[in-house]
């Protein structure tokens, strides 16, 4: 029996207008929070009530052309608006914000990131707290989005989760005992650098990572890079047409969707990441023994509700239950994530509402 827990579809994110907000707990006497899930096209910002609640949400282009300055002052602008509409001004003691790595928490700016190379050094916590007069709570994230799935998704019965979130490449968050994992070096909860494959012709990460790392074979990068390399061994795939000149055309999405059709090459694929997955959650597990593993991410090859993504699911569990004690293994339930793209800013709100407490 494998121990899958209840594992639900990880959709896509439920569509939100701009300038969308609910009457829900709308009172001056309650404390809200922003949670802000900075990407590399655009930026999530949702004003948050301490029950986790949403009370207003709103998204504002990133613009990295522009530079951080500009999208600071976007974002400076925007909370004074979203605050005056809904009368929580001067009830919003700490904003939360979350942002694609890597990063130095304590300064409070990105270092390198491949998304937003104008926003290097940039000091993002310091100008946004001179902008809104408010401390920032400053996450990875992955964590921001595992902190979400902790406090209102798939991991809130816990006191302890990883989120490991499958998309171009693999992200992580840790949670033990109710404390972020962040590292002395920022660098804590990267769970897709971890080693699965020790040999010397394992595969090599696709972002500058090293050989062998759980994303060179757990991402949906990974994976693609592992159906091109060996698409040539299998000539009735009805993925063959993404050989050669078109194989920049050949996604995840597409591997999953010729696996639905029944290709005996795509399911293998999907079979051999569920394996790679189930050893980096065991690594993982033996060393924070977190009784929770949440996947999230765009890459789930359809979630619970389809046939594919159960079996993936309990491919990794599978291999989990393989490779572990049979105590553990009872003790640890493995899912897919709930919240979806709402994760990234509930969690950062949730985050600045503890640090607040």
């Amino acid at each position: 029996m494998s121990k899958l827990g209840n594992p639900l579809y990880f959709a896509p994110a439920t569509k939100t207008h701009s300038h969308h907000f609910s009457s829900v707990c709308m009172t001056t006497d309650s404390r809200h929070y922003w949670g802000i899930d900075i990407g590399g096209t655009s930026i999530k910002c949702g004003l948050v009530n301490s029950a986790g609640e949403t009370v207003a949400f709103e998204q504002v282009p990133t613009l990295e052309a522009e530079g951080p300055q500009a999208a600071v002052d976007r974002l400076a602008t925007m909370i004074r608006e979203v605050e005056t509409r809904t009368k929580t001004i001067g009830n919003v003691p700490r904003i939360g914000m979350g942002a694609p790595g890597p990063m130095d928490l304590p300064r409070g700016m990105l270092v390198a990131p491949p998304q937003l190379p104008s926003w290097w050094e940039f000091p993002l916590c310091q100008r946004l707290t001179e902008a809104t007069g408010r401390p920032i709570s400053f996450l990875n994230d992955a964590n921001a989005a595992a902190y979400g799935e902790f406090w209102l998704g798939s991991g809130a019965q816990g006191s302890s989760m990883i989120l490991l979130t499958l998309g171009t490449g693999v992200g992580g968050g840790i949670i033990v005992e109710d404390q972020l994992v962040n590292g002395v070096n920022s660098f804590g909860s990267e769970c897709g650098h971890i080693i699965v494959d020790p040999s010397p012709d394992a595969q090599l990460c696709a972002w500058g990572g090293g050989r062998g790392q759980l994303e060179a074979y757990a991402s949906a990068s990974g994976v693609v890079m592992r159906t091109r390399h060996r698409l040539a061994e299998y000539p009735k795939s009805l993925l063959r047409p993404f050989v050669g000149e078109n194989s920049s055309q050949l996604t995840a999405k597409r591997i999953w969707e010729a696996a639905t059709e029944g290709d005996d090459f795509a399911n293998l694929i999907i079979d051999e990441t569920a394996h790679w997955l189930g050893i980096g959650v065991t690594n993982l597990v033996h060393t924070l023994d977190p009784g929770h593993v949440a996947l999230g991410g765009a890459m789930n090859f359809g979630g619970s509700e389809c046939e594919i993504g159960r079996r993936f699911l309990a491919g990794v569990a599978e291999e989990f239950r393989q490779r572990t004690f049979p105590n553990v293994f009872e003790g640890t339930t493995i899912s897919f994530a709930t919240l979806g793209h709402e994760a990234g800013y509930l969690g950062a709100a949730g985050y600045a509402r503890k640090q607040d407490s």
